[in-house]
């Protein structure tokens, strides 16, 4: 299993794991992603720091595994989970927790949003959304 590291920084997101938990699929891509929030406990002996995965906390991400056409539903797409994402940070900035950072994070997961949608809308314009053809 191979570990992410790419969202680490100080604070929460030092803490949380994420790990590939499958080999790439004919696309090239991973389908299974497992978060882990992990929290520190006393250190073992001969360790010097010990952490242990919050159990009720963690979150499996299986991601659609083929064409819909020839599987059928069977995961998320990334378009659900950036309109998670667009969804906290538009009320983060309808809220108390507004900054310029927030303003540009949303600007860039709508602008990956509009690119997805392109891509699928593109797809079905050819006849070939939901099946293996490019």
């Amino acid at each position: 299993m191979r570990e992410l590291t790419s969202h680490k920084v100080e604070g929460l997101n030092e803490s949380i794991y994420i790990g590939v938990m499958d080999e790439p699929g004919a696309g090239g891509a991973h389908h299974v992603y497992d978060l882990s929030p992990m929290r520190e406990v006393p250190p073992k002996e001969g360790c010097t720091r010990s952490l242990e995965a919050v159990e009720d906390a963690q979150v499996i991400i299986r991601f659609q595994k083929g064409p819909i056409a020839e599987n059928g539903v069977n995961g998320v797409s990334n378009e659900a989970l950036l309109a998670i994402v667009e969804d906290r940070l538009w009320c983060f900035q309808n809220g108390p927790y507004a900054c310029t950072e927030n303003h540009i994070a949303l600007e860039r997961v709508r602008d990956a949003m509009d690119a997805l949608k392109s891509r699928t809308l593109a797809r079905i314009a050819r006849g070939v959304e939901g099946t293996s053809e490019k």
